[in-house]
């Protein structure tokens, strides 16, 4: 970007007035320190008459918005046929609102910079348009009970989050089932999991811990996992009582 600019005869002030982006702005993104939104690569494609050259690489940028351990996993995760997750300490990155999104990524430890923080949020928006994929993935979501009474961000946030949840579990495809904090058996004791279903029949299991992740494909690994999902689905309650149940905890805010 820094070379076609100075090729065009454009100062990093003069470029950002034609794209609508302060001077302070072109020069992180040219330096490495912000990645830059799909729109204001577009942008400078047009002014700096990069003939494409920069817009091509628009989708190598949003993968650079991940972290490094969750890279592989958002590109699979985008062309999923089925998605089903089991989550016990936060909503799925999936199904979370950009204020749920924000406060959580601002909770991080080791803390995150500003920028670094607005990047993950801009991604983690990203990837929910697989919900308006067509044609539309298989979704599935088993939640603790615990996670949705855990105001992380405040009420007004939780409260957010749950109107959300409640308008995704009502997408013919999308199916969200609340485990109760009262179950005597819990299959899911081990921890988080996420199973994925690829068009050409790959099954595969990711699962994630600190800043340490693993994806399987080993079929005896992921049977496994199914069989876990399986019994998961069956202990917790059915996805028209977890919409009941949401509707509840809306009402006690």
């Amino acid at each position: 970007m820094k070379l076609l600019r100075e090729a065009a005869g454009l100062t990093q002030a003069e470029l950002g007035a034609r794209v609508g982006y302060g001077e302070a702005q072109i020069a992180a993104v040219e330096q490495g320190r912000r990645i830059p939104k799909p729109e204001l690569v577009d942008a400078v494609d047009r002014v700096v008459g990069a003939g494409g050259v920069l817009s091509a690489m628009k989708a190598e940028l949003g993968r650079a918005r991940y972290p490094g351990f969750f890279r592989q996993y958002a590109s699979l995760e985008a062309e999923a046929s089925q998605l089903h997750a089991y989550d016990s300490h936060v909503v799925k990155g999936l199904l979370q609102t950009e204020e749920y999104a924000r406060a959580v990524f601002e909770m991080w430890r080791p803390l995150l910079d500003t920028d670094t923080v607005e990047q993950r949020v801009a991604a983690r928006m990203e990837r929910q348009k697989l919900f308006s994929r067509r044609p539309a993935p298989l979704l599935s979501f088993v939640i603790e009970e615990t996670v949705l009474r855990r105001p992380l961000g405040g009420a007004a946030i939780m409260r957010g989050q749950l109107e959300q949840l409640l308008l995704y579990g009502h997408q013919r495809n999308v199916e969200i089932q609340v485990m109760p904090t009262t179950r005597e058996e819990h299959a899911g004791l081990a921890g988080s999991f996420t199973l994925l279903h690829l068009g050409d029949q790959r099954r595969m299991a990711y699962m994630e811990v600190q800043d340490e992740s693993a994806l399987h494909s080993e079929p005896k690994k992921v049977s496994a996992l199914e069989a876990t999902y399986g019994v998961l689905r069956a202990q917790a309650l059915t996805p028209r009582e977890s919409l009941a149940f949401i509707e509840k905890l809306l009402g006690e805010q």
